[in-house]
């Protein structure tokens, strides 16, 4: 099988693009000219196709010849609302058409499980909920309804992680590093519930999307099946897997943080570039984001293989190993 991998020199997409060539499908992987793509040229089996989504004719090039398409690019940060919908939606909108005209069958689209939008009580959020809070959700849930006009067209998958983790993520690797320099800094008593998966087997779900025989638009939610992990036993976890106990130890008061958020947005104005931590981001991380993914396992045949107790020491070594940590 031939598949294009778009965002294959970022975190999941590069996990993604590992997982198809280790088992011997052919990749196509879409990056850009400016793209880090040294783990990519490492694995055989990998085509490297410089282009964009946003960029109409080299998608349709891009998808030319290739059966399936695992749709992972996307920005998780941005200046503007305007800019994460320019770019999640318009993109997804340009590589369904092109998907059209080639008449390629199936299209796994990531998303997340901020399409949903968080859990009032901390159980599991339906998969029909559709109430994000954030504007990157709000844009994720707007490119599926891109991909699902389509659906007729081609087998639609749209996958809604969790919390996604592993090696070459940077945001839990931030986590890692507060513990490190001794600090362990909890908000609002570190209540917020969360669930979380690993890249590999998060990987591993958008491959079983493509396989599967499941009807065209279904939507799935991808966790590692632990249930939801609250703050304060995230923190602690990270902890153990560091091997290493933070010296201060503060429970930051609402206010605070999201001021500490609002400089960051300030900051981030002044110097014009996109910044992960914003207010609406800090809002979220008070909330619970819970969902199941047991109509997963069953519908594609996927389970998840790295608990998260397993988990967190395995990315705690490969960032040690690789000078991250």
């Amino acid at each position: 099988m031939k598949v294009l991998v778009t965002g294959a020199s970022g975190f999941l997409g590069g996990h993604v693009a590992e997982a198809l060539s280790n088992r011997g499908d052919r990749v196509r992987a879409l990056v850009r000219k400016t793209s880090q793509r040294s783990h990519l040229e490492r694995l055989p089996n990998v085509e490297l196709f410089e282009g964009g989504i946003e960029d109409t004719e080299r998608l349709h090039q891009a998808v030319d010849g290739v059966d399936a398409v695992i749709h992972a690019a996307g920005l998780v940060k941005a200046r503007s609302a305007d800019e994460f919908f320019s770019v999640n939606v318009g993109g997804t909108s340009n590589l369904i058409e092109a998907c059209r005209e080639r008449r390629i069958e199936r299209f796994v689209l990531v998303s997340s499980l901020e399409a949903s939008g968080p859990s009032a009580d901390g159980r599991p959020v339906p998969v029909t909920q559709e109430e994000p809070v954030t504007a990157y959700g709000r844009s994720k849930l707007a490119a599926e309804k891109v991909a699902l006009s389509a659906k007729g067209d081609l087998r639609v998958v749209i996958l809604r992680p969790g919390a996604v983790y592993g090696p070459r993520d940077r945001e839990i690797l931030e986590v890692f590093k507060t513990i490190q320099r001794g600090l362990l800094p909890l908000v609002d008593g570190g209540a917020a519930k969360g669930v979380w998966v690993y890249a590999t087997d998060c990987a591993g779900a958008c491959i079983r999307a493509i396989e599967a025989d499941v009807p065209s638009g279904s939507v799935y939610f991808v966790d590692d099946g632990r249930g939801p992990i609250d703050q304060r036993q995230m923190l602690a976890d990270a902890e153990r897997a560091l091997g290493k106990r933070a010296r201060f130890r503060a429970n930051l008061p609402v206010p605070l943080f999201l001021a500490a958020a609002r400089g960051v947005e300030t900051l981030g104005r002044i110097t014009n570039r996109p910044m992960m931590f914003t207010r609406e981001k800090a809002n979220m991380l008070l909330m619970h984001w819970v969902c199941s993914s047991e109509a997963t396992s069953t519908g594609l045949g996927w389970t998840p293989a790295v608990s998260w107790e397993d988990g967190l020491p395995r990315a705690v070594k490969w960032y040690r190993d690789n000078n991250w940590l």
